[in-house]
């Protein structure tokens, strides 16, 4: 099996519709899907990220799903070493892999490869560690990265503090070194070609689906699902309960706001999120992008089962 040209991942923002192309193509192309979701890899958190139900599991095989536990980082790191055994387990099976979800830095980690700046910031760990230095000295913060990156730690001289800290900001967030990423990524970049498949369609009706299915969270068990959550010991603490919808609901169950708030909030950051999500893929190439406004998913998936025969063919070319 030619692995490279054999994957196909299908892009876009969130609640556009990635999910019901996905089913409906995984049974022509006889598929097994590798979810590409930050939040679904989380375990009990299921109404929030809108995973698929355990019956639509039982029937297309997932990979990806429920992982880790709340209380647990998962990097992007893990997602590519994660991902490349699946890959390699799905092709030995003589199936195609098909990847979904909108999490984009996913997707260039393992497809593209990244450079450094492509890599997540986050402006209190960069904080914390200029700190750092100022109180214990450049030397110390070189140290520091010198422990778990001693090829880059060589590189960068003890007083090029903001090369020092962005490389120990990557180690923090990613888990993995800054060395890691320049000569893994390249290689993993080059070995890639997959079929992008984009699904879009004006904003007004995407924020319109949105609304909608945010509110039917709310009345089919997330503010349950938090309780539960939080009654266990996954708190605000942890990154996986920071997100949008979770972090509006533990709000609203300490008292601070009331749940149409809740809703309200949710509702603002998953428009905000989704037009940061095209944002990222419209960068991604090559893609064939589809307005799916009044579309038949059937018939698209048809369309679509046709595009991919063709990139077969072609190769890496659409």
């Amino acid at each position: 099996m030619n692995i490279p040209h054999q994957l196909i991942a299908i892009i876009g923002p969130t609640a556009v519709g990635k999910t019901q192309l996905s089913l409906y193509l995984a049974e022509r192309l006889n598929a097994e899907i590798i979810s590409v979701d930050s939040r679904q890899v989380y375990r009990y958190m299921d109404v929030g990220t809108d995973k698929v139900s355990p019956e639509i599991q039982r029937h297309i095989l997932h990979h990806l799903l429920n992982v880790v536990d709340p209380d647990e980082i998962f990097s992007a790191a893990d997602f590519v070493e994660r991902s490349m055994s699946c890959i390699k387990r799905i092709a030995t099976r003589g199936h195609v892999p098909l990847f979904v979800g909108g999490t984009p830095f996913y997707y260039q980690a393992l497809f593209e490869g990244v450079l450094t700046q492509d890599l997540p910031r986050d402006r209190d760990v960069t904080d914390e560690l200029e700190m750092f230095a100022q109180q214990q000295g450049n030397s110390a913060l070189h140290a520091k990265l010198a422990d778990v990156d001693p090829v880059r730690a060589s590189q960068l001289h003890e007083n090029d503090v903001r090369r020092v800290s962005r490389a120990l900001e990557i180690y923090t967030l990613t888990g993995k070194t800054a060395t890691w990423w320049y000569s893994q990524g390249k290689e993993r970049g080059a070995q890639f070609c997959p079929l992008y498949i984009g699904l879009n369609r004006p904003r007004p009706l995407l924020f319109q689906t949105i609304e909608k299915r945010v509110r039917e969270q709310f009345s089919t068990g997330f503010v349950e699902e938090v309780e539960w959550l939080l009654a266990h010991g996954f708190d605000e603490r942890f990154p996986s309960m920071q997100g949008f919808g979770y972090k509006e609901i533990v709000e609203y169950l300490r008292g601070s706001i009331t749940k149409e708030e809740a809703i309200e909030g949710d509702i603002s950051a998953t428009k905000k999120f989704s037009r940061r999500q095209m944002t990222w893929f419209k960068k991604f190439s090559p893609t064939l992008w589809y307005d799916i406004s009044d579309r038949n998913i059937e018939s698209l998936s048809s369309e679509v089962y046709d595009a991919y025969l063709r990139h077969l063919e072609r190769g890496n070319e659409i």
